[in-house]
Parts: C-alpha cells; structure tokens; sequence
C-alpha cells in the first residue's frame, strides 16, 4: 500500500510537472505574439484604427473554444484535448508567419483566431492539475500551472528582439520571429505534454475514493446543468471569476493610457504594469498553499477585498509608487478569486460534470475579459479614470456578496459531515 502511494505521489509529480512546462512554453509563445500583433494588424490592413482587431480575435477564439474543449476532455481526457489545443497553436503561429510573408490582413486574422482557440483550450491546464491531486491540494495545483503563465509574462517579450534577429538573418521580415517561434515553442508544448502527460489526468480524478470531497459526495453521479448551476458553490466560484476578471481587465487595460494622459515615461508605466503582472502571477505558489489551508470561499473574499482596496487607491494619486500598489492589489485580489473560484468548481462536481462546467467558466470569463477592454476605453474617455475605478470597486461587492451569503452554508454542509 505504500509503495502504490509511493508510486501515485511520482506519477502527480510527473503531470503537474509536465503540465508546468507546457504552459510555460505556451505562454511564452502567447505573450511574445500579443507583443507584436497589434503592430501587425497596422502594417498589414494600413488602418491604424483595425490595431485592436488581432486581440478581440483572439478573445473571441478563446471564448468560443472555451465550452466545447470542457466538453470534449470530459469525455475524452485531458491529454488529447491539451495536446490539440497546442497543435492548433502551431498551425495557427505558423499561418500568422506567412500571412506577414505574403502581407495577408484576413489570413493573419484566421491566424490569430486559431492562436485564441489554442489559448481557451490551453487555459484548461489548470483543470488537469486539479484532476491530478488530492482535494486538499487541488489550490496548490492549480496555481503552479498559474505560476507558469509569469514565465511568459517575463520571456515572451524577451523573445520578442531575438526571434526578430534570428528572421532577419534567415531572410524573412522580422515581425515573422515571433511567429515562427511561437509555433516552435507550441510543438515543444505538445511533445511534453505527449511523452509526460500520462496517465491521463482524468484517469486519476475518477479513481475510487481519492478525489471525492464531503460536498460532492451527497450528489449523484451526474446531474444537469441547471442542478449544476444552482450549487452555491458553483456560483461563488463562477462570479468569483468572472467579475474579477471583468474588474481586473477593467483597470488594467486603462492604466497606461491614463498614466500617459499625466506625462508619465514609459519608465514609470512598465514599472506599475510589472507591479501589476506580479501581483496576478509571481505569488500563485503561495497563494494557492494559503487558499488549502485558509479554505476557497474566505479566500474569495479576502480576493474581493484587495481588489476592492487595489480599485480605490489607483486613481486617488498619480504618484507612481501609488499606482504600482495600486495595480499590485488589483492583480493579487484578482489572482485569489481566479485560483480559489476554480478550485471551487472542481470541488463541488464529479469527474463526469467538471469538463463542461470548467469549460463554461472559461467561456465566461473570456466574455468578461472581452467586455472589460472594450469598455474601458469608453469609461475612460467619457468618465475619466476614478469613475472607472469606483466603478471596478462595485462591481466587486457582487463577489464579495456571493462569498459572504452563499459560502456560510457550504461551510455548514462540509462542517456536518466531518
């Protein structure tokens, strides 16, 4: 018995691994992407004013991939569906290199389409790793593939001038780089996941009696959406994440252009954006230690909380430091709710329902995300920066709201039966 516990411990430390990396790498090629696209879609469609296009591309590749990959990796398993999620990233790369060859706006946008329905599949590694663990570790899991997303943070635009030099020198444009390069580092991606990614995670999810929690040990087998839907765990999870994705992307997006407005250099921007990038991603291997130990509902609204807090001292200086704090709450609050919520998600369903129900949530909060950029820009124009900052901090009691009303009987329905 404890060389098989022996055994399935290396075997989670295998996949959580393999998971890690592969998101590392598909992260990078994202982020070394983004950084380019919105130069791109000038150049090639001559309109200054179609820059923003790739990116709504993307989000909605992303969104509309969202449910159905959840679906297909519920019945299919999780390795073929990430393995295909990163494939599509390589053809996708690949398409974008040779539309900037050809000098092709509508094949860079078919590109572009593929590389965010790669990116709402991909997304769902966080899912695997749950899968993967124990329930009083599923946080823990979750944000170490979160955690790899800050390895894309920092490399993809340290990719960016190389892979431009390495095109240049091979006789190609050098926007290409980071195309061709982003399909490398998907095929490398899907070659990890491939030769590590075994068992499949959702093989070890329905294993007997390990990855059941009091919860969802009272609910049958499979139950329909609506039965679903109506769990107040499942709902503190989703609006959780949804509305702080909307809140985070909200603030976010703005904060640049609001800074500029006030005649501050690029210096003082990056440094407040990287406070930011740190805030959502550089502590998600302690976060999630702290969202086990601490449980997912007082975890949220401690999240709402800094968000909150994050929303309400941005605007109120144009100092620098100010606004990297600032940022720094938005990111980490929005970081809380993001882990938390998913680990709700995969604690309240059985291995059968959580596909669609995760592929939802990605689904959702994609549409958040899309909403947050298009309408911050409106906000900001019509409003000014602190009505869309106080704006951001109401829509976080909807949250903090779910947290506080629904979590108490969850905690009661788990308290009775331990």
């Amino acid at each position: 018995m404890q060389e098989s516990s022996l055994d399935l411990t290396a075997v989670t430390r295998r996949i959580i691994s393999a998971l890690f990396l592969a998101q590392s790498l598909a992260s990078a090629a994202f982020i070394a992407n983004i950084a380019v696209n919105a130069i791109v879609g000038a150049r090639l469609s001559g309109n200054d004013a179609l820059a923003g296009l790739p990116s709504t591309l993307m989000l909605a590749g992303a969104a509309i991939a969202a449910y159905p990959a959840g679906r297909a990796m519920q019945r299919f398993g999780r390795r073929p569906g990430l393995i295909i999620g990163m494939l599509l990233g390589v053809s996708g790369m690949l398409i974008d290199g040779i539309a900037v060859i050809g000098h092709s706006f509508p094949l860079f946008l078919i590109g572009l389409f593929l590389v965010g329905t790669a990116r709402g599949i991909t997304d769902q590694s966080r899912y695997a790793a749950a899968d993967a663990v124990h329930p009083d570790r599923r946080a823990s899991a979750i944000s170490t593939v979160v955690f790899a997303s800050t390895i894309g943070a920092v490399g993809g635009p340290l990719l960016v001038g190389p892979l431009g030099q390495i095109a240049l020198a091979g006789g190609l444009p050098e926007l290409t780089g980071p195309m061709f390069g982003g399909a490398i580092l998907f095929g490398l991606a899907a070659l990890t996941l491939f030769l590590f990614l075994h068992p499949d995670p959702r093989l070890l999810a329905i294993r007997p009696g390990r990855h059941t929690t009091s919860v969802n040990q009272l609910q049958p087998v499979t139950r329909s959406p609506g039965a679903i839907l109506r769990l107040p765990s499942v709902r503190t999870g989703l609006i959780s994440m949804v509305l702080g994705q909307v809140v985070m992307v909200l603030v976010m997006s703005v904060t640049s252009l609001h800074m500029s407005h006030h005649h501050h250099g690029l210096d003082s921007i990056s440094l407040v954006i990287g406070a930011h990038i740190f805030g959502m991603f550089g502590l998600s291997m302690l976060t999630g230690r702290l969202i086990d130990r601490l449980g997912r509902t007082p975890t949220i609204i401690i999240g709402t909380w800094l968000l909150i807090a994050g929303a309400l001292i941005a605007p109120a200086s144009l100092l620098t430091p100010w606004l990297a704090v600032g940022l720094f709450l938005v990111g980490l609050g929005w970081n809380l709710c993001y882990i938390a919520g998913s680990s709700l998600l995969a604690d309240a369903t059985t291995a059968g329902e959580r596909g669609a129900v995760q592929g939802l949530s990605d689904l959702l909060v994609n549409l958040g995300s899309a909403f947050g950029s298009l309408s911050s820009g409106f906000i900001l124009a019509g409003l000014g920066y602190l009505a869309l900052c106080l704006f951001g901090a109401m829509l976080c009691l909807v949250p903090l709201s779910a947290a506080l009303w629904w979590g108490q009987p969850l905690r009661s329905a788990v308290k009775g039966m331990d």
